[in-house]
């Protein structure tokens, strides 16, 4: 296995958002290498040993980021990786940090949010916290995203377990799009 210094694994299945990204951290000093799904970042792995990684949350396909995160980690404790989304929700964020994730970030990000996650590993009791309290439309959000995450980001599954038509669902996931 080879040992690379600064190397950033990015998974992503965007492509263009993936080659963008790579380019941009290269410019940095970063060496990139790319997957798009669980079993490229496992054949990685067998070469490579990677420092940095940053995972979609929301792959193409029945994996979900957060299984590359748990692999991530396992295979080097020491790897800081954040996790990006364009489908932000609390539930999501605790378990990538549960699974190994140093940062969990909301799209859309860039390469400055993302190296300044990779530098803000430790935790603070300084936050700023807000004096907002959710309202229910927050709490509808995470629900619908914590259902979608549960059910591997199948539409019709995870509307059928919220117990609304798929076609609501699909309308409510547009009108909130993050991306």
């Amino acid at each position: 296995m080879q040992q690379d210094d600064r190397l950033l694994l990015i998974v992503e299945d965007d492509a263009a958002f993936a080659r963008t990204l790579g380019r941009s951290f290269e410019r940095r000093g970063y060496q990139v290498i790319l997957a798009t799904n669980l079993d490229e970042v496992n054949a990685l792995l067998e070469q490579h040993c990677p420092d940095y990684a940053v995972v979609d949350l929301k792959l193409n396909g029945s994996t979900s980021g957060l299984s590359c995160v748990q692999l991530l980690h396992q295979h080097n404790e020491e790897m800081l990786i954040v996790v990006l989304t364009g489908y932000a929700s609390i539930n999501t964020a605790v378990e990538a940090i549960k699974l190994g994730a140093c940062q969990y970030l909301a799209k859309p990000s860039n390469t400055d949010d993302i190296e300044a996650a990779f530098g803000h590993v430790a935790g603070t009791a300084e936050i700023e916290l807000t004096g907002r309290a959710t309202n229910i439309k927050t709490l509808e959000w995470e629900r619908i995203h914590e259902m979608l995450a549960e059910t591997d980001f199948n539409i019709s599954e995870a509307a059928r377990r919220l117990g609304m038509h798929r076609r609501t669902l699909a309308r409510k996931l547009e009108k909130q799009r993050v991306k």
